[in-house]
């Protein structure tokens, strides 16, 4: 094996870790709790600011407002979110945690990317840089920069509706950026 060979399974092997990772605090989140990340995510959230819109929390969690009003409505079928018209504007709907959630999210493990996030944050800035840098480039080795995301860490979709990572990666010529030699 040469020593390119070497680091390229050093690469893919790091990708695998950090997928499994994703991977397996999902269902432990989901055994152990009965909630996916984006909807613990989402209720974190919504504790944290005691009511809110539902735009505001999509913007909160960086995802969309169509996105979080799905997961509002799976966790409105479990009670433990309400939403109630605004006393002081009827045409805005405001959303708040349950006492339930607020127990469940007491006793739930901290979110993967909490850990990350702090641990990212105490990296000095040209670590931090370098870190993004390499991730992008690796989304375009991988041809996979049109593939939406989020800034959070899950196993599976976030919400109906996402794309499979085969028509994501593929181009207007139905070519995956792997197949492309000229790659940047």
């Amino acid at each position: 094996m040469t020593s390119a060979d070497s680091r390229c399974d050093e690469v893919l092997v790091a990708l695998r870790r950090v997928i499994r990772a994703v991977g397996l605090h999902s269902r432990q989140l989901e055994r152990s709790h009965g909630l996916t990340a984006p909807q613990a995510l989402v209720l974190k959230t919504l504790i944290g600011l005691g009511e809110a819109s539902v735009g505001t929390v999509a913007r909160r969690v960086s995802l969309s407002q169509a996105t979080v009003t799905d997961i509002l409505n799976r966790l409105e079928n479990r009670q433990l979110v309400v939403r109630a018209r605004s006393s002081k504007d009827r045409r805005r709907v405001i959303v708040s945690a349950t006492d339930q959630a607020v127990s469940i999210m007491s006793r739930s493990p901290p979110l993967l990317q909490e850990a990350f996030v702090q641990r990212f944050l105490a990296l000095e800035d040209w670590e931090q840089t370098l870190l993004i840098s390499s991730l992008q480039r690796i989304t375009v080795l991988m041809g996979v920069t049109g593939l939406d995301a989020s800034p959070v860490l899950a196993a599976g979709p976030a919400a109906a509706g996402d794309e499979p990572l085969a028509s994501a990666a593929s181009d207007q010529n139905g070519l995956s950026g792997l197949e492309h030699p000229e790659i940047e």
